[in-house]
């Protein structure tokens, strides 16, 4: 039996919007996911970001985070310890990698 609950399933949120976005993507996250771990193991110890994960994917950033929020919850990425600059912002994000890439202070 699938487990349909976070963070395997995406989460449900407070609101209807939020509830609605869910049960959109009902039977896909788990490909979501795995494109994104896919992403993410490509680039090896460089890691990516989300938007970096984006572009690759040619996908909003907004459908990235999930993702990663919920490949980080099930331990199948980690926070490299590393920051890039995302091009649009400037902000800087989180370099998401593998978790055998992690450095051992990072989060």
């Amino acid at each position: 039996m699938a487990d349909d609950s976070y963070p395997h399933a995406p989460a449900l949120g407070k609101t209807d919007t939020s509830a609605e976005a869910a049960a959109s993507l009902e039977g896909v996250t788990a490909r979501l996911q795995r494109m994104v771990r896919a992403v993410i193991a490509e680039a090896g110890p460089n890691g990516a970001t989300g938007d970096e994960i984006a572009a690759k994917l040619d996908w909003h950033r907004f459908r990235v985070r999930p993702r990663t929020s919920e490949l980080r919850a099930m331990k199948k990425i980690a926070d490299s310890g590393l920051r890039r600059r995302n091009p649009d912002s400037g902000c800087k994000a989180i370099v998401w990698v593998l978790p055998q890439y992690k450095q051992e202070d990072a989060a």
